[in-house]
């Protein structure tokens, strides 16, 4: 396949994921936050927390139609596109994802319809069991999806047979760190993703004054899981890049533009960024801080792009294995700079929250509302840079993304499938919007 067909395949499959992710991440945390809705009503017998359960499940099953429609497109794009990927990996990336559908997808789907239709007709334990199990395999499903894409960052429990990969050790691949790292930062991102959609469209409610008794119990039911789930993103966010600086350099390197070895290394503020010439032009750094943050040790010396690539070439044979710099480097302060951003609005919430003044103040409730995007852009940037920051590997070390497109599907049938997804997801995305900005308009009801 030429250049243009790698470029198009590899922008809409990155097109294709990204949509697919914003809404598996409200997914989430939104399903667990529904079930414990539900179990205060069944706790409690209190209708509000019923109504409660009811209306954001409507919101909850627009996003889900959504993520399920936009995740059944990527997969087939393993067969078309990615054909040899799918041959070179297929043993070990098939049955993860097989696990996920025949298990947490089956159970997922079956006890969703049973949640929707079953109010009436079940007894009140047996129907919150049902939205448990939904948001238990919900859950469970982004284990194994996860667990496959944590072997392609970290490749474990694989052998090398007949010129592919082969699964030798199912304990070794959903044992693997990295794995563990990107599960709990994925789901609590998924908490806090919910605990803010709830809280923003509580705040609408609360601004105008409508159904106060119901949007300001969903306001504090947010609040405290958006809360809490944000210092806990910002802690594993932590504990993960540390992870990364051992295992995968190269992406820890390129998120902090740092293109030469350090000791101690600094931590790059604000940088302009000469890929060609690879340096940085202009930056703004703290002294040792990334040794610190990296190692938590002042003088532990920090590998650059440069003595990187070396290693790589004289490993691997010659070609280019720094990845996009600039896009790694503004992506992560970008999360770093929301995740900042929400902690402060969460932390100010709770302090109006516990004086019994949320309502009094207005800008706080409005600059809740419009925050309401930037928890789908910290995780799309930190989808980002677990992907492109692979870059230029497939499989780490052991398949680049160049080898693993198809090579009989031309750059035109790439751009006809390119533009037909975009025209799809356009009219999925505003019909979705449309569909939820009703049923936010309408309310609870009575």
């Amino acid at each position: 396949m030429d250049n243009t067909a790698l470029l198009l395949a590899r922008i809409q499959f990155g097109v294709t994921l990204t949509y697919h992710f914003l809404f598996v991440a409200l997914t989430l945390g939104l399903s667990v936050l529904i079930a414990m809705m539900e179990t205060l009503y069944v706790r409690t017998g209190d209708q509000l927390y019923k109504a409660m359960a009811r209306f954001w499940g409507q919101l909850f099953l627009i996003n889900y139609a959504v993520a399920i429609v936009t995740g059944l497109v990527n997969e087939f794009q393993f067969g078309m596109n990615w054909a040899e990927y799918s041959r070179f990996v297929g043993s070990v990336f098939g049955p993860p994802l097989a696990f996920e559908a025949l298990t947490a997808f089956f159970v997922e789907s079956v006890a969703i319809g049973i949640w929707v239709y079953g109010w009436d007709k079940l007894s009140r334990r047996a129907h919150l069991a049902a939205i448990w199990l939904v948001a238990l395999a919900a859950n469970y499903s982004a284990f194994w999806i996860l667990s496959a894409n944590s072997f392609m960052q970290h490749p474990a429990g694989f052998a090398f047979r007949n010129g592919r990969l082969e699964l030798a050790d199912l304990g070794a691949l959903i044992n693997n760190p990295y794995l563990a790292y990107q599960y709990s930062h994925t789901v609590l991102s998924g908490l806090v993703t919910a605990g803010f959609f709830i809280m923003a469209v509580s705040a609408y409610y609360l601004l105008r004054g409508k159904y106060p008794a119901i949007f300001r119990r969903s306001f504090g039911i947010g609040l405290r899981w958006a809360l809490v789930a944000t210092v806990l993103v910002v802690g594993t966010g932590h504990f993960y890049n540390q992870y990364i600086a051992r295992v995968q350099p190269m992406k820890m390197a390129a998120s902090e533009a740092l293109w030469e070895s350090a000791v101690p290394a600094p931590f790059v503020v604000f940088a302009l960024i000469d890929e060609d010439k690879r340096q940085n032009s202009y930056q703004v750094t703290l002294p040792a801080g990334l040794s610190v943050l990296a190692y938590n040790a002042v003088n532990t010396p920090v590998s650059g792009m440069n003595d990187l690539e070396r290693e790589f070439v004289a490993r691997f044979g010659h070609g280019d294995y720094i990845p996009p710099v600039t896009l790694l480097f503004w992506s992560f302060r970008g999360m770093v700079a929301i995740g900042l951003w929400l902690l402060v609005l969460a932390a100010l919430s709770a302090w109006y929250w516990r004086k019994n003044e949320i309502e009094a103040h207005p800008p706080l409730l409005q600059a809740i509302m419009w925050s309401l995007p930037l928890p789908y852009a910290a995780v799309t940037a930190g989808w980002l840079m677990a992907e492109a920051g692979r870059q230029p590997w497939l499989v780490y070390g052991l398949l680049l993304t160049e080898e693993g497109v198809s090579k009989v599907v031309p750059a035109a049938s790439v751009w006809a499938s390119l533009l037909t997804y975009a025209g799809i997801y356009a009219g999925v995305a505003l019909a979705a919007l449309f569909i939820a900005r009703k049923v936010i308009r309408s309310g609870p009801g009575e």
